[in-house]
């Protein structure tokens, strides 16, 4: 005899529970991951040439030179012309990374500014003007470097221009980091979502597990890491070959940038 319980049927209807902080930290992780592992759109031809064409030593070393020349300027009309430069560059690139490259660039420069109004309100006026468009310039060339160049030809150029290999092995290190872990919390929340059925009070509480479980790996991952790198006998020194042939495109792209440090010096 099958008792009477087991042949009713489950009418059990869970109470629907909005799980929107966990959609909105996988979406936000996502988005992370993805723009630095984002594969490089050849369908533009300016990012096509300035990914694959020009030279990665030349683009950094120009970069951090026009960078120089815009922080000691003083001159609206310079600064006006490194925006028409910058902006045609930004322009030629596919709208979403456009998109994504003007909001960075001009969301921490609108906080600076919101900081200077009390010193434009006692009459400073004018160097207060010429901080926040040397922000926006120096924000948007950086943008646009970090947007063009692989990371790996970024820590490359950084060597041949004598920068510490601590600096650079903390950036790669990083920059590593940030998508193995993010995807490793990818999951976790997928876990946690698909675990969440009808009304539960402890979920806020299972973040608390995640942020734990996320620190423990981070933890064994360091810990791998370093005897790998023990393995292969690293011993904290990067080694890379000096890269110095230009081609047609790489003069052009020197010239401008010697026409524009020339208009630095005569303005």
């Amino acid at each position: 005899m099958v008792p009477e319980w087991l042949l009713a049927k489950d009418k059990y209807i869970p109470k629907e529970e909005k799980n929107l902080y966990i959609e909105k930290s996988i979406f936000s992780l996502i988005k992370i991951v993805s723009i630095i592992r984002q594969n490089k759109n050849q369908d533009k031809l300016a990012y096509s040439i300035n990914l694959y064409l020009l030279n990665p030593n030349l683009k950094v070393v120009s970069s951090i030179v026009m960078i120089l020349c815009i922080s000691i300027s003083r001159s609206y009309i310079y600064l006006f012309i490194i925006d028409i430069y910058v902006l045609s560059n930004l322009f030629l690139m596919e709208k979403k990374s456009r998109k994504r490259i003007i909001f960075k660039s001009f969301m921490f420069p609108l906080i600076t500014l919101i900081a200077l109004v009390p010193s434009m309100y006692y009459g400073n006026i004018h160097n207060s003007l010429l901080l926040f468009q040397k922000l926006i310039i120096t924000t948007l060339l950086m943008n646009l470097l970090s947007h063009n160049t692989k990371w790996s030809e970024i820590s490359k150029s950084l060597k041949l221009l004598f920068v510490p290999d601590i600096f650079i092995w903390i950036m790669d290190i990083t920059i590593k980091y940030i998508v193995l872990l993010g995807e490793h919390s990818i999951n976790l929340l997928y876990a946690l979502k698909l675990r969440s059925i009808g009304t539960n009070s402890n979920k806020y509480k299972s973040l608390t597990g995640i942020m734990g479980n996320l620190f423990i790996k981070s933890y064994k991952m360091s810990e791998e890491m370093f005897h790998a790198m023990e393995c292969r006998g690293f011993v904290g020194e990067y080694t890379t070959k000096v890269n110095l042939r230009l081609k047609k495109i790489d003069y052009v792209y020197l010239v401008i940038n010697i026409v524009l440090v020339s208009l630095f010096i005569y303005f």
